[in-house]
């Protein structure tokens, strides 16, 4: 990514922001549910707003810069003690964040559909696939991702494996990753019909 900053500085801007909105508006559905739910956590930690700055994480936001396809936000921190149904809630906390994400796609295709320039075409189509991606990325059932904690009634006994998150996102199967190969046939049927 870091090499469109010199060939092509107006791209980088758009593309980089996109995806630093995209993390933030993620990671803002989780706090916004978790407060929503009765978890007092985000508001108190300042995580309560849909300024990306909140969210990002140092590490995360420098890993976007060098590859370009892969990074994080900062985990959104809310305390299941703090639930009225801590399991269930838990789940809508976790399904948030990818929600919010197919939301913003559906938007910018709606926004593509009653018109904009054509320049802008491009942009709004790696805009679109960015969020599709990134929702069915998190909603794979492995912690730390979303989908833990969707799918398994005892995600905090699952421990972080990130090394498996690794074998995930390195393509290691013929210049694939593990994940693109899950998500692929998702994301193709998800962006055919936004697109």
């Amino acid at each position: 990514m870091l090499d469109l900053l010199f060939t092509s500085p107006l791209s980088f801007v758009v593309i980089f922001g996109g995806i630093i909105i995209a993390i933030g508006i993620h990671e803002a559905a989780h706090c916004f549910m978790a407060d929503y739910l009765g978890d007092p956590t985000p508001r108190s930690l300042g995580r309560l707003t849909l300024n990306p700055l909140a969210h990002l994480d140092p590490i995360g936001t420098l890993v976007i810069l060098i590859t370009g396809a892969f990074g994080w936000g900062k985990p959104s921190p809310f305390d299941p003690y703090n639930l009225r149904h801590p399991q269930r809630d838990t789940a809508l906390i976790a399904l948030a964040g990818p929600i919010s994400n197919l939301l913003l796609a559906l938007s910018l295709s709606l926004i593509i559909r009653l018109g904009i320039p054509q320049f802008l075409l491009s942009i709004f189509y790696f805009l679109i696939s960015l969020n599709v991606n990134l929702a069915l990325f998190n909603l794979i059932p492995v912690a730390p991702l979303d989908g833990s904690k969707i799918f398994f009634k005892n995600y905090q006994l699952i421990t972080n494996n990130y090394l498996l998150i690794l074998a995930l996102i390195l393509p290691i199967f013929g210049g694939h990753s593990l994940a693109s190969l899950i998500i692929f046939p998702i994301s193709k049927l998800i962006l055919d019909i936004l697109l």
